[in-house]
């Protein structure tokens, strides 16, 4: 899809395609770090709500590294709920001179966000039931 991008303060019109085009390559890529790239990463902390995480690599090992919390992230930019901010609440990134970009990442993401959801929430459930089996043969207690 093309999309028409003004110039914002801080985000020229070809810098907001570029992190688009960074968006897509990291969904599209299964949410891998090295697709996780610098551009990516400022416009999420600077311009959709989410705090810095100290740099990348603390952004990325918070939101990437476990199924319920990729779900979550998935979520602000997931058209089938209401694209609120995980981190504030609140629908403001979806405004205002960066609303542009935000919405396309919106869009964009409607083709690998749900199934990237289900994959996230399905390793979640693996991890869980794994720690409970380790927990309970702790105790002594073994299901079959």
């Amino acid at each position: 899809m093309q999309y028409q991008f003004r110039d914002s303060e801080f985000l020229g019109a070809d810098d907001k395609r570029k992190v688009l085009k960074a968006w897509v390559r990291f969904l599209k890529g299964g949410l891998r770090f090295a697709d996780f790239t610098k551009r990516l990463y400022e416009h999420l902390h600077l311009h959709c709500s989410f705090i810095a995480h100290y740099n990348r690599l603390g952004f990325y090992q918070t939101y990437f590294e476990r199924g319920e919390t990729i779900a979550q992230f998935l979520s602000q930019f997931d058209r089938r709920g209401d694209c609120r901010s995980v981190e504030y609440g609140g629908a403001g990134w979806m405004q205002g001179t960066y609303a542009d970009i935000n919405r396309a990442m919106v869009e964009e993401g409607a083709g690998y966000i749900p199934a990237l959801v289900e994959k996230a929430q399905a390793a979640q459930r693996d991890s869980d039931v794994a720690a409970a089996t380790q927990l309970l043969a702790k105790h002594g207690i073994h299901l079959n």
